[in-house]
């Protein structure tokens, strides 16, 4: 019996530096150039910075748990505003192809901006 969904494609998040989880797309969305990396040896596919929070949220939340809650609700305002759209649709057209790696520079990946990210992803796939 033929199917007209398409494959599920996995979206993996990790740190810049670390050694690849899987063969996916590695896609840096930080709205900054890691410190300390340069551009000629950097281990990702694409530079999606404006997928990234506004300097402005970013700044705001400060990887501080008790905003948490509200950084995650005004980021996903921000993935739907004119600013953040065409990046956002060009990293759901990557995923939609096959499995992506969202990297970023922060410390930690649960408190940041990666996992609102996958799934505005998630969602918006269907």
């Amino acid at each position: 019996m033929a199917t007209d969904k398409a494959p599920a494609h996995d979206i993996y998040l990790q740190r810049v530096g670390e050694p690849p989880l899987a063969a996916s797309r590695r896609v840096l969305v930080d709205r900054l150039w890691p410190r300390g990396v340069r551009k000629d040896v950097a281990d990702w596919d694409e530079w999606l910075r404006d997928v990234a929070p506004s300097t402005t949220l970013r700044k705001w939340y400060g990887h501080d748990p008790a905003r948490q809650e509200e950084f995650i609700w005004r980021y996903r305002a921000e993935l739907a505003d004119d600013a953040h759209r065409a990046a956002f649709d060009q990293l759901l057209a990557l995923s939609r192809a096959g499995d992506v790696t969202l990297l970023t520079y922060a410390r930690s990946v649960s408190q940041c901006h990666l996992p609102v990210l996958r799934d505005a992803l998630f969602a918006a796939r269907g």
